[in-house]
């Protein structure tokens, strides 16, 4: 069995957009909702800033990369690589759990096609998206 290049997180909700949100995007909603107590708070504060600072935004590459309108369903994905960034992630996860969002962690050695990629992710138009278009 061939082992997985890239990794992701999300929930296991969909999105009124119809994808799986990630973590990042239920935590800044939990915050963005003042559901965070004041230690979440400056977790979640400070954990996003460190990955500001830390990883490229696929945004600031491409600002309409997560367009729904260009790119139906674009998500992202941790190249397994990247473990720098992926060893933080259980924080989030806690936090998550904490609230009683439910989440799960995907691996794949093709989750998609690529519309971004970069030394730590890529951002993919997921399979399933790619039937229905």
């Amino acid at each position: 069995m061939e082992h997985a290049k890239y990794v992701r997180f999300e929930g296991t909700v969909r999105h009124p957009r119809g994808h799986f949100p990630g973590i990042f995007v239920l935590a800044n909603e939990l915050a963005a909702q003042g559901k965070l107590t004041d230690d979440q708070y400056r977790f979640w504060r400070s954990n996003n800033d460190w990955y500001d600072a830390n990883y490229t935004n696929p945004t600031s590459v491409d600002p309409e990369i997560y367009d729904p309108r260009i790119h139906s369903g674009a998500v992202a994905w941790f190249k397994v690589t990247a473990q720098h960034l992926i060893k933080r992630v259980d924080g989030y996860l806690e936090l998550l759990a904490a609230h009683g969002v439910e989440h799960r962690r995907l691996e794949s050695s093709n989750p998609g096609r690529v519309i971004y990629e970069d030394a730590d992710q890529v951002v993919v138009i997921p399979a399933e998206e790619l039937s229905s278009a």
